[in-house]
């Protein structure tokens, strides 16, 4: 192709020489792009909601503990929300902050503001009061939806506070907003290059397409109970909450995404949950721990959606044997383009390819892979991902230059107002039609499911007055999981915990390197660029001087630890955390102190107390058998009845269904 292109006009400019024949140009831009399907595109959210209120109004929608909420009580509730909303300003294209814990209140929130007209913006009341003031003042939100305990962590500002665990709502009356599909449905802010979080925003039929398209994939049906594991602040959320209220499903909140792997299965089973939305992190964790401990995968949990960085083949192949039944989707979408813009389904009956594919576009979405020219490179050769279609954001909030930047116009369209999101991610076709993913064309990472500019943690690191030059680098660990690394030149000997407290109070806690390395001076190139392959390695070790532990519990401690971080030694007050420790290493740290001590330590004892020492007293704590032993009734007489536990009614329950069945029989 590209001799017969020199031939044929020897004077072209080789970035437009062919390198395609035109079958292969139509299979790579049209016949693989084929995704036109209707959806109600004249349809608000909220109206699809309603929708469902209407066909099902006595079903179970909403799950949390020991609470819940049928469609018509929660369809009330955020009614008389939206009501006390409009009245302080908030309808179409206004932003109305949501800074809750995870709660029933937070869907209620969440459904009165799209109800009231506005968009919602989510506030983690964990995230810094800095960066919660710039969210705010950026998006000029007109109301922040928050609880009363949640007061001291919202910084000030002109938007009117609603508190939601304190209104009377009885006071008023039922009351639907109207919105057209055009206007905003919510603006999620993600890490930016130049230290600024940038704000996409997503319209209601963006996210009308989108929740229509993956209830088809995953088939979606009213008995299905979703677990809500994501935060809000993170667009799978989206997924979870209004897939689940749009098709008359249950929604269960999950109360602490910070679990261990046994506790998780566990709790899957009691709630009963069908369908899961998980990162792909958390998702490779499970399998290790399905692998490792033999952890048994509940037979009512029928599809797993995982996404947010690379499905690793042999953590596939051991979901794939321990649960043979089960739908396993690999999902990828930058929040541009609402969630997820294509999808692959894990065959049942044969190998698993090696690298996982991403899959292809979803209803109404195109997907190209071109080179700097946007011209569509051939099957087999890296590109770019351009993604358009009908889930396509809006653009960045106030970032009108950046807008322009990445959302170009769409060349392979006859519509000129259709538009192309550059995404920055490297892929390939492969021969089937299918797309591998191949990594970043720039310096941003994703980590355990969390998209990271990592230019934005270095603008903060400059900010410090000691800090000369910073670089921040995503490496991979022994382990195979990636952690961020800063390098900094120190000019007044600011400490590394100096440094990681400074970022602790600007940045999210996802975005905190795990170790920051002083250096006299960055490593330089025979061309003066950064030599990042001559930065050291880092140590991970605490500032704090080595004291061995002292008891067995210690000793236990120290080794779990060990194996856990793949250190040679700890000390009873080093931190977990300070060591390279994160989230997901504390589940295994937490499942390794259930087995060794055969207790049921909380995951947040961890957190709360991060040394070794901390940790000992919660385990001693926890088996004292004055505080924490099991009361014995008395037994007054044979034919005293005593209260089943939840375990004992669930298989009552079960064998109600197939008497006579010996499944279930005790000896």
């Amino acid at each position: 192709m590209l001799l017969e292109g020199i031939s044929t006009d020897p004077n072209q400019r080789i970035a437009g020489l062919p390198l395609m024949s035109e079958q292969e140009c139509k299979l790579v831009l049209t016949d693989w792009n084929n995704t036109r399907q209707d959806y109600p595109s004249g349809k608000c959210v909220h109206e699809l909601f309603e929708a469902q209120v209407e066909s099902t109004p006595n079903a179970i929608a909403l799950v949390f503990k020991d609470e819940e909420l049928s469609y018509a009580e929660l369809n009330a509730k955020a009614n008389r929300l939206a009501h006390q909303l409009v009245s302080l300003g908030v309808g179409p294209e206004v932003l109305a902050g949501v800074c809750l814990e995870r709660s029933i209140e937070m869907v209620v929130a969440l459904l009165a503001i799209l109800k009231a007209g506005g968009a919602y913006l989510p506030l983690d009341p964990d995230y810094p009061k800095e960066r919660l003031s710039f969210m705010l003042k950026d998006s000029q939100a007109a109301a922040v939806v928050t609880q009363k305990h949640l007061e001291g962590r919202l910084p000030q500002h002109r938007a009117r506070r609603v508190y939601i665990d304190t209104l009377d709502c009885d006071t008023y009356p039922d009351s639907d907003a109207i919105a057209q599909p055009y206007h905003l449905a919510y603006v999620i802010y993600t890490s930016g290059s130049t230290g600024r979080p940038k704000g996409v925003m997503i319209e209601h039929r963006c996210l009308v397409n989108y929740i229509e398209a993956a209830a088809r994939l995953y088939r979606l049906q009213p008995e299905d109970r979703i677990l809500q594991f994501a935060s809000i602040s993170f667009d799978v959320s989206v997924r979870e909450i209004f897939m689940s209220l749009t098709s008359g499903a249950t929604l269960v909140l999950c109360p602490d995404p910070r679990m261990d792997a046994e506790r998780f299965f566990s709790s899957c089973r009691g709630w009963r949950i069908t369908l899961l939305s998980l990162p792909t992190a958390y998702w490779h964790g499970l399998a290790n721990a399905i692998d490792s401990e033999g952890l048994q995968v509940e037979q009512s949990l029928r599809l797993i959606s995982a996404g947010g960085e690379k499905m690793l083949a042999d953590r596939l192949a051991v979901w794939r044997r321990a649960a043979p039944h089960l739908r396993l989707i690999n999902s990828y979408g930058p929040t541009e383009t609402t969630v997820s813009a294509t999808a692959w389904e894990a065959p049942h009956d044969c190998e698993m390819p090696a690298p996982i594919p991403i899959g292809r576009p979803l209803a109404n979405t195109t997907v190209y892979i071109l080179d700097l020219y946007l011209n569509p490179v051939p099957i087999g050769v890296p590109g770019e991902i351009h993604i358009g279609g009908a889930g396509l954001a809006r653009g960045y909030l106030n970032r009108p230059e950046l807008t322009t930047q990445k959302f170009i116009r769409n060349p392979f369209s006859d519509d000129p107002e259709a538009r192309l999101y550059k995404t920055g991610d490297l892929a390939r076709y492969l021969g089937d039609g299918n797309i591998e993913f191949l990594g970043r064309i720039d310096t941003q990472v994703k980590i355990r499911g969390f998209r990271i500019e990592l230019g934005e943690i270095e603008a903060v690191l400059m900010q410090h007055r000691a800090v000369g030059e910073a670089v921040v680098i995503a490496t991979d660990t022994a382990r195979g999981d990636k952690r961020l690394v800063a390098y900094v030149v120190n000019h007044e000997d600011a400490s590394p915990s100096e440094l990681h407290s400074f970022l602790k109070d600007k940045l999210p806690e996802y975005m905190l390197p795990s170790a920051i390395v002083v250096l006299d001076r960055l490593p330089i190139s025979p061309n003066g660029k950064l030599d990042r392959q001559a930065l050291p390695a880092p140590e991970y070790r605490s500032e704090e001087a080595f004291v061995a532990p002292q008891t067995p519990t210690e000793e236990t401690l120290a080794a779990i630890w060990a194996q856990v971080l793949k250190l040679d030694q700890i000390g009873i007050h080093d931190n977990f955390f300070d060591l390279g420790g994160h989230s997901l290493l504390a589940t295994q740290v937490i499942s390794r102190v259930r087995a060794a001590f055969d207790i049921d330590l909380p995951l947040h004892a961890l957190f709360e107390g991060p040394t070794i020492r901390d940790l000992a007293a919660a385990i001693i704590s926890h088996a004292n058998p004055g505080k924490h032993a099991i009361r014995r009734l008395p037994r007054t007489g044979a034919e005293q009845v005593f209260p089943l536990s939840l375990a004992q009614q669930r298989l009552w329950f079960i064998q109600q269904l197939e008497l006579g069945n010996g499944t279930y029989r005790l000896s």
